[in-house]
């Protein structure tokens, strides 16, 4: 039986014209360069040279001016180091000065794929067989620098794709703010177990009894100097740990899909990558979590995003044995009373496990392993499994000759998911020859998908570079995975 996948015409390309403004530094012998020159400017140049700028830039962001304000008390040190007092300064100056430390990002420059879909918070004011969600991305641009963005759609009675016209003044978070430790819960994080008592007690003795992470840092840093290299080792980990840790908060005045998440921490400051959302639920209260990966040029770690209306976030990292590599993706509520996630800590084959702690996770359980030809090098999961009345429904994605990657379906029993009921013998979807080229050639992928009027609806990304959309009935889909272990 041929499954009637329908291919929908709707795709999504990298729009050149979405930036951010972000904070620029060359250096501080440059700085201080820069910082003269301003302050050698008359009153009357400084007016007009801000009053061009503002006329250039003002439509391309919202509220450049603070922007500005915010970049120039960037390089306060700078600025004090030249023995000038930043709090006598007129507002324009501060601006101007600011505005030398600003560069336009265009965040989805190289790629836009990725995808993954979830039931929005807001379903008023919808016709009958409609559904509002909200979609995440992996955004890609100059540098190779991923970060998560967002689009609002609607999926009509038939299940087209009505995506939202995206807004073009894309902001960074306005709040961004690490967690302040207390001493001596600190010290009895769980987080820390693998790392020595002795280097622990050292950095409690050296710290106060509130800090935040600069404090940390500096600490970290100074015992740093005579350490061993195991202390180094397990001191970079307290910094990586504690640097996970953030809150962020969107202006209430910012469509979705002026939200952006760009690398905060200096231990992902090369990419945040293929976020899988879910919406998870537990007692009647909806929350929703991510999945993602941490990238700092050399380490990869597995991280955890967590909101209930998409303005407000908490990032946090995920730690134990079974929060190694990428795909990780958590189930859409508890099982038997636990958390469940599926992971691919040996980058060949799918896990599972199940935790009290929504961010420790350990004891990884083998669930899946290569089957078929096209999954022979590997196989991971393409989201969180979906709840259907016959088992848990996984898209996972598989990877053989030619590292040609393919979406396929699994089904796992809902009370026991550790169990497979079975798997398609055959990919489910595979690249067409208009969907081949792109930034890694051969490539389909998605991050999640979603069951809407008795169909499955895969978004997915196009050889690393845009995105597309493919339906499925969901009946005929799990009954062609029932048959391939004869269980229909």
């Amino acid at each position: 039986m041929r499954l009637p996948l329908v291919r929908k015409q709707i795709k999504i390309y990298p729009d050149l014209k979405r930036v951010i403004a972000r904070f620029f530094y060359n250096g501080e012998d440059r700085a201080r360069n820069v910082i003269a020159a301003v302050m050698h400017m008359s009153d009357e140049c400084v007016e007009e040279a801000l009053t061009s700028i503002l006329r250039e830039f003002a439509r391309r962001h919202r509220n450049i001016t603070r922007i500005f304000e915010k970049n120039c008390d960037a390089v306060s040190n700078t600025i004090a180091s030249l023995n000038i007092n930043k709090d006598e300064l007129s507002l324009s100056r501060k601006m101007l000065i600011g505005s030398y430390f600003t560069h336009e990002y265009s965040i989805e420059s190289a790629a836009f794929f990725n995808p993954s879909i979830v039931e929005a918070p807001d379903q008023s004011d919808l016709h009958e067989g409609e559904k509002r969600v909200i979609m995440s991305f992996r955004a890609v641009g100059e540098g190779h620098i991923s970060s998560i963005v967002f689009r609002r759609a609607t999926l009509d009675m038939d299940n087209n794709i009505l995506m939202s016209s995206p807004g073009l003044l894309i902001n960074e978070a306005d709040i961004i703010r690490n967690a302040v430790y207390k001493k001596d819960v600190f010290a009895r994080a769980e987080s820390l177990d693998d790392i020595s008592t002795d280097l622990i007690k050292a950095l409690q003795e050296k710290l106060p009894e509130n800090f935040d992470y600069s404090t940390l840092k500096k600490t970290v840093n100074a015992l740093k100097q005579d350490a061993s290299e195991e202390w180094k080792v397990g001191l970079e980990r307290v910094l990586w740990l504690a640097d996970s840790y953030h809150y962020i908060h969107f202006s209430l005045d910012t469509d979705i899909s002026d939200r952006v998440i760009f690398p905060i921490s200096e231990f992902e400051i090369k990419g945040v990558e293929d976020a899988r959302f879910v919406q998870f639920k537990d007692n009647g209260n909806c929350t929703y979590y991510a999945t993602y990966t941490a990238y700092d040029g050399l380490n990869i770690q597995p991280k955890l995003l967590e909101t209930k209306n998409f303005y407000d976030f908490k990032a946090m990292p995920l730690y134990g044995k079974g929060a190694q590599n990428k795909n990780l993706a958590l189930f859409p509520r508890k099982i038997n009373g636990r958390y469940a996630m599926l992971s691919r800590i040996d980058g060949v084959n799918n896990y599972i496990m199940f935790s009290d702690k929504i961010n420790v996770w350990e004891n990884p359980q083998l669930l899946q392993e290569p089957k078929h030809p096209w999954e022979f090098i590997q196989i991971g999961n393409c989201g969180s499994p979906i709840e259907t009345k016959k088992g848990w429904l996984l898209i996972t994605h598989g990877v053989g000759s030619m590292r040609r990657y393919c979406l396929g379906a699994s089904l796992f029993d809902l009370n026991d998911p550790t169990k497979e009921i079975g798997r398609l013998k055959e990919p489910l979807l595979t690249a067409k020859d208009d969907e081949r080229e792109g930034y890694v050639p051969n490539v389909l992928y998605t991050c999640g998908s979603i069951i809407h009027n008795n169909e499955l609806v895969i978004p997915y990304g196009l050889s690393d570079y845009a995105t597309g959309f493919a339906t499925v009935p969901l009946e005929p889909l799990l009954e062609k995975i029932l048959s391939s272990n004869g269980l229909s």
